[in-house]
């Protein structure tokens, strides 16, 4: 279960039911941010792909010695678009590739638009999903629901992503959800529905073990959203922000220009593939030893040359030495722009008062430590609102319960009201109300002896103490212990064994911690194949975004509700 290979192959297929000869590919702009994630720009062109435009892109050239590949999404204003381009083709021939289920009546429109009988191919390719990395996928909706219920628009595009998902991995599940969640269970009949309605499609080779898919909530944890990261992918994300692969440097102090703009790809980028799940104090040693390595085969590349030998050794090398020259500046630019940011805002110890606030539970160590770091300068009013939020979720009911006097203290720091406001929507969306779990206290005897065993031994990392709840709820549903009562089956059938190919959605948005769980899970547990995604990817910032927007619409929504209701007569 490999998303970048199944969108990787698909894309290739395209490429090649084609044929040979020079070639255009039209892409809307979702299906611009799929190709990107899984293709650069040089390798497509080595397919003879020379040409990428947008099918929305008004003034176009007509360019009658090229074939048009389109590989859009099934959505009306792509079917009119394709519709006026067939009226006045701008190519020789159209292969049309869909993202997802196209209707019927859509294929015969554009069937009677093709008058000139340019139409070679109409295919399904369900590449409908960002493919992160390979056990990672995205829908990059951000802001899905109102309130505690889907917005419909973004309901219909997470079962189109969530069902091509399935589509391109061949699997036709099982579905358990979290029974807390009315969104979850909506999106588990809405899977179910296109399953059933496209029974045809899903007619996969049956599997010993039937496929699962678990649909979850992201107000389940809003801990692990909150929390500073310390593993390669997740720092830059939660810092600098990774956007479709690529990381916006342009307000980094003195960033030369070829360097505002860098892409991180595990596929193209050998540093970064060996790199991306370690903790921060060992990148800082590998860039070191990456450094070491360049800097020995830099002298080689400017001897004098002296033999044509030498003038086509250099020639052979210099792709490679440029390459290198290339990865070693992004990485030493991206690590550098991190621990600057690390020292400025003084998240070494930041960190380590949210991780006690996530994982231990001694209350006054903890309201001691955020007064003492709010009192800091350093500490930026983004960091202080966060640990006061983890306090609110953590403590809510706690009979000692400080928040008021927090919120006075951020007040007194100069704290925004815009930030300031976001720990009662905070609470509001994953407090102990909107929660089907205990995040906080262990369940049962074994984990009480092992977070007892954890605090005698210490932790060999303070600043990771954390794992997600994801972590348990997947160990317990490997395991067979998945209560049915908190995750019940959609429909009649439940699995009987243990289940071997998993796939976790987790509405509201997935995070990099998560998906570290999730590749580790993968590495250390043979016959398990766990692939995870989100309608987004979160760092703290979006989340704060996607739990604003759902107060803001639920409190909207209370506002029309009171004013509508008719006036009493005395």
């Amino acid at each position: 279960m490999n998303v970048v290979f199944a969108v990787k192959q698909y894309i290739s297929k395209m490429i090649e039911d084609s044929g040979p000869s020079m070639k255009v590919l039209l892409m809307d702009k979702e299906t611009t941010s799929i190709v990107s994630m899984v293709y650069t720009q040089s390798e497509i062109l080595q397919k003879e792909v020379y040409l990428f435009e947008r099918i929305d892109s008004l003034n176009r050239e007509t360019m009658k010695h090229l074939k048009a590949i389109c590989f859009l999404r099934p959505t009306k204003e792509n079917v009119d678009y394709l519709i006026q381009e067939l009226r006045r083709p701008k190519y020789s021939v159209y292969f049309i590739y869909f993202s997802n289920v196209i209707s019927k009546s859509d294929v015969k429109s554009l069937a009677e638009a093709d008058e000139q009988e340019v139409v070679a191919e109409v295919q399904e390719f369900y590449g409908d999903y960002i493919a992160v990395n390979p056990h990672l996928f995205s829908l990059n909706i951000l802001g899905c629901c109102q309130g505690r219920n889907w917005d419909p628009v973004q309901l219909s595009r997470t079962t189109q992503g969530l069902t091509a998902l399935l589509l391109s991995l061949k699997k036709c599940p099982m579905i358990r959800y979290q029974l807390s969640s009315d969104s979850a269970k909506r999106l588990a009949e809405c899977v179910k529905q296109v399953i059933t309605k496209e029974y045809e499609l899903f007619e996969f080779r049956r599997t010993e073990v039937p496929p699962l898919l678990l649909i979850l909530d992201r107000c389940d944890d809003a801990i692990t959203p909150l929390l500073n990261q310390w593993t390669y992918q997740a720092m830059v994300h939660e810092l600098l922000g990774i956007n479709n692969n690529r990381i916006d440097l342009s307000r980094v102090p003195g960033i030369s220009k070829d360097l505002r703009e860098v892409v991180l790809s595990a596929d193209n980028d050998e540093f970064y593939a060996n790199n991306m799940y370690l903790n921060f104090a060992e990148i800082g040693s590998n860039i070191k030893n990456l450094m070491e390595d360049f800097q020995k085969r830099k002298p080689k590349e400017q001897q004098k040359l002296e033999s044509i030998a030498d003038m086509k050794a250099f020639v052979e090398n210099y792709p490679q030495f440029k390459k290198m020259s290339g990865t070693v500046s992004k990485h030493v630019t991206v690590v550098g722009e991190l621990s600057r940011l690390v020292s400025e805002r003084n998240l070494l110890e930041v960190s380590e008062v949210e991780q006690e606030l996530a994982c231990q539970n001694d209350h006054s160590a903890a309201l001691q430590n955020i007064k003492r770091l709010l009192q800091n300068p350093k500490v930026t009013e983004f960091d202080a609102v966060r640990l006061v939020m983890l306090y609110a979720l953590h403590y809510e009911r706690h009979s000692s319960n400080s928040l008021p006097g927090l919120m006075m203290d951020l007040r007194n720091k100069g704290v925004s009201e815009k930030y300031r406001k976001l720990v009662p929507a905070l609470v509001e969306y994953g407090g102990k109300r909107a929660r089907g779990s205990d995040l906080f206290s262990p369940k049962d005897a074994v984990a009480i002896t092992k977070q007892f065993l954890k605090g005698l031994k210490g932790v060999e990392n303070v600043y990771t103490q954390h794992q997600p709840f994801l972590y348990e709820t997947l160990d317990h549903l490997i395991k067979g212990k998945l209560k049915e009562n908190q995750y019940p089956y959609l429909g009649p059938s439940t699995l009987r064994d243990r289940p071997q190919d998993i796939i976790i959605f987790i509405i509201g948005g997935t995070t990099y911690e998560e998906a570290l769980t999730v590749y580790n899970l993968n590495r250390t547990t043979p016959g398990v194949r766990i692939v995870l995604g989100g309608t987004t990817i979160h760092n703290t910032k979006s989340f704060l975004e996607e739990v604003l927007a759902a107060a803001l619409h639920k409190r909207s929504t209370e506002t029309s509700q009171v004013t509508s209701r008719p006036a009493s007569r005395r």
